[in-house]
């Protein structure tokens, strides 16, 4: 496969990692790239790309705050909006909140997206939660 003319889109994997054998930065490539991509737009903060201040979800500031169904609503349009303008080569089809893990303030966030290029269907789970710090 011809790496330079992937058409669903090729970037830096994130962090970035670099390869000492051929000097060059690990690339991402294909669903592989969208599915990095979902995953950086869900944990970037609002204001946190100085050239693009709207970027992100700023899902961080929602930590702490009572677990309701006008939360869970909001959580979802918060999603649904920031995929709308920043990841065009998909199509959200549905957002669903797990609530398995509720009283223990962990919510997964599955996404059912389809790739527009391809028109394949493809899903991936965000979980969303505050890691404790008692390993340190």
């Amino acid at each position: 496969m011809d790496t330079s003319k992937s058409f669903l889109g090729r970037g830096w994997g994130f962090p970035p990692e670099f390869n000492r054998a051929t000097k060059a930065v690990n690339m991402l490539e294909d669903e592989a790239d969208i599915k990095s991509s979902l995953e950086i737009l869900l944990s970037t903060r609002l204001g946190e790309r100085v050239m693009v201040p709207d970027y992100g979800c700023n899902l961080d500031e929602l930590l702490f705050k009572p677990l309701t169904l006008t939360l869970k609503t909001y959580v979802i349009d918060l999603i649904k909006t920031a995929i709308l303008y920043y990841e065009p080569r998909i199509d959200l089809n549905k957002i669903a909140i797990d609530p398995t893990d509720e009283l223990e303030g962990v919510l997964l966030i599955n996404l059912d997206y389809t790739v527009r290029a391809t028109n394949s269907r493809k899903n991936m789970v965000y979980p969303f939660y505050k890691a404790e710090g008692n390993e340190l």
